[in-house]
């Protein structure tokens, strides 16, 4: 129950990780503020738990910066302070040419831009409760997997993640970064085959789940981390320490 008294502010929460980890800050004691461009179906599951008077839903487009302030504003009016903010939403649109102009723009946009917006918009008052930011990063964003315009704007995060570790640990604000592998969200589900094709890339042997994720968002937002900042964890299987699972194995015999 580490979040018994907290309010956590979750963006993206309709689905995915997002929902995730909102229900784990529930289930933690927390009171909960989804911050989601589609607040209907963020309604539909929040309603349905037994512990739905400890959540609100707000109307959130990380793209529009008075959208955002107004959403944070309304969690400021509905429950008094803010205690952690948990920035999930984001995403890419696979295109054919990752460096073309439209797609390159609207991915750092959502990606880069919109997880800004709602730190500037929560940051007086988390620095007035000594709160925690924890942000969701990609391994795309620390190493070469593909998707140049998400990858970029993902490892902005973790250089963003840094420098307001500096400005902001002074005031008693942790700012930190999950980068999760292949998390078999609606993105993976709706393809054929689903996540199969993408498993012999984990040592662990399996992708992970949104519960993984919240679990390591829970952390860092936690007293838990009470002396963790500035850093970007990966919660990836093992992919970014066995990049020679991609080849099927060790590249030597067992003679060396």
């Amino acid at each position: 129950m580490r979040f018994t008294d907290k309010i956590v502010v979750v963006t993206g929460g309709s689905q995915g990780i997002g929902r995730a980890t909102a229900e784990r800050m529930l289930d933690e004691g927390g009171s909960v503020a989804v911050l989601d461009a589609d607040p209907a179906r963020a309604q539909s599951w929040v309603s349905g738990r037994s512990d739905a008077s400890r959540c609100a839903v707000f109307p959130c487009d990380l793209l529009d910066a008075a959208s955002v302030d107004a959403a944070v504003a309304g969690v400021l009016e509905r429950f008094g302070r803010i205690d952690a903010l948990a920035q999930v939403a984001g995403g890419d649109t696979a295109s054919a040419d990752g460096l073309a102009e439209e797609h390159w723009l609207s991915t750092v946009d959502l990606n880069l831009h919109g997880p800004m917006r709602v730190i500037r918009a929560c940051r007086a008052a988390l620095v007035q409760s000594r709160g925690a930011i924890v942000l969701v990063g990609s391994v795309n964003g620390v190493a070469a997997y593909g998707e140049p315009a998400y990858a970029a704007a993902k490892a902005g995060l973790s250089l963003l993640a840094r420098n307001l570790a500096v400005e902001l640990g002074p005031r008693g604000v942790r700012i930190n970064v999950v980068a999760p592998g292949t998390v078999l969200t609606r993105v993976w589900t709706e393809r054929p085959g689903g996540a199969d094709p993408v498993v012999k890339m984990y040592p662990l042997g399996r992708v992970g789940l949104p519960s993984d994720i919240a679990a390591a968002i829970a952390f860092l937002a936690s007293d838990d981390a009470a002396w963790i900042t500035g850093v970007t964890l990966p919660v990836d299987g093992g992919s970014l320490a066995g990049p020679l699972q991609l080849l099927g194995g060790p590249i030597w015999g067992e003679d060396g």
